[in-house]
């Protein structure tokens, strides 16, 4: 399938992390599915669609009354059951899994059609009251701001909704239908489960333990076009923070800390990105946070915000008051330009915990000259909450 870009692999570092000497290599699109993925895409396509689920002006139905309105975790569990009670057999089968790391991996940043190992149930299967429901499930999870959270999901969506306005390659899947909505594991109080959410460009993972939050990554974030869009009503900008707070912040580095904070090499992509998982460098490499000063540090901890405030804030300020405790044991390095505007663009923050990467490449899916970013958030301490198996 022509129109988009595999995301890295731990075994396809060396063709993305292209050093000067070298040339870089061809890519003409996803490699060739296994037979298994084949059967799994085959089954996939006749219960995808090519419609907008509308997602933001979908209404929360009135039985969320049921569950309150004080905000945190056991009012998500009322939501949750609400939705279960709703749905079909058909897809409650797909909505409700057992939990396994090995399903949590399977997120991706390419479409559905090219990515059919992702569990759940399509958006687009649920009727309006159900997708109610998920959205306010999905509120109760993420941050209410501007451009963050569950608003940049929205943005997500609605990137999908436009690139099946001009894509001619329907089996791809390019449509907010065809976002997958699971729980990994049972939602409850005690237990270990998953609030899965994914879609091309798009995979929010939090991982709950006892009813407590132990994970909210592996986070990714993509979106093409880039940097604005026109859909749905609305004008859309999703990343364009991430990329303004990291350029604001290299712009703002000293021309000897700029050197510092230079990678060695070209990034085509993100490492750590889907089926990546082991892609961390083990050393680290850029300039030493502890070399920033006072505002150069604050700008640092703007951008890092842009990925943390994605989920809700009393969950975020625990991860914040953890990388910031964390500063002095941080690298922040880049490849290209300080202004992350052009191809190859790349920036990273690597902690004791944190890993972040934002990375522009060249559109593949719309096909207009231009870059679209792919970033991730992963905690080396506690993605998909510790879980092992």
């Amino acid at each position: 399938m022509a129109g988009y870009f595999p995301c890295i692999t731990g075994t396809a570092l060396a063709a993305f992390l292209v050093f000067p000497a070298y040339a870089q290599p061809e890519h003409d699109g996803p490699p060739p599915m296994s037979e298994e993925d084949q059967a799994l895409s085959d089954a996939l396509q006749s219960r995808m669609g090519d419609t907008s689920t509308l997602m933001e002006s979908v209404p929360i139905p009135d039985s969320v009354a049921d569950c309150g309105d004080s905000p945190g975790y056991e009012r998500m569990l009322c939501l949750i059951e609400l939705l279960k009670a709703d749905v079909s057999e058909d897809n409650l089968e797909r909505l409700q899994l057992a939990y396994s790391r090995t399903e949590a991996e399977y997120w991706s940043n390419l479409p559905a059609g090219a990515f059919p190992k992702r569990p759940g149930v399509l958006l687009g299967e649920l009727n309006t009251e159900q997708l109610g429901l998920v959205k306010a499930i999905m509120m109760e999870a993420t941050s209410h701001e501007a451009d963050e959270g569950f608003d940049e999901m929205i943005q997500t969506l609605n990137a999908d909704d436009y690139i099946n306005t001009v894509s001619t390659d329907y089996k791809a899947g390019y449509s907010s239908f065809n976002t997958k909505f699971a729980f990994l594991g049972t939602p409850g109080s005690t237990g270990t489960w998953e609030l899965y959410y994914g879609g091309h460009h798009m995979a929010f993972a939090n991982t709950y333990i006892d009813g407590k939050l132990a994970g909210a990554t592996p986070s990714f974030r993509g979106v093409e076009p880039f940097p604005y869009f026109e859909m749905n009503g609305r004008v859309n900008v999703p990343l364009t923070q991430e990329r303004d707070a990291f350029a604001t912040l290299l712009s703002a580095l000293s021309d000897d800390q700029r050197v510092a904070a230079g990678l060695e090499g070209t990034y085509r992509d993100i490492l750590a990105g889907p089926q990546a998982d082991d892609a961390i460098p083990d050393t680290f490499e850029g300039l030493q946070v502890s070399e920033l000063d006072e505002e150069q540090t604050a700008l640092l901890l703007a951008a890092i915000e842009t990925y943390v405030g994605d989920i809700s804030e009393v969950e975020a300020a625990a991860y914040m008051e953890k990388y910031t405790a964390e500063l002095s044991d941080t690298y922040l390095g880049f490849s290209g330009t300080p202004q992350m505007s052009a191809e190859d663009d790349y920036v990273r923050v690597h902690g004791p915990s944190l890993w972040i990467e934002f990375s522009l490449q060249s559109n593949k899916s719309t096909e207009k000259v231009g870059n679209h970013p792919h970033s991730v958030w992963r905690d080396l301490t506690d993605d998909y909450g510790g879980q092992i198996e």
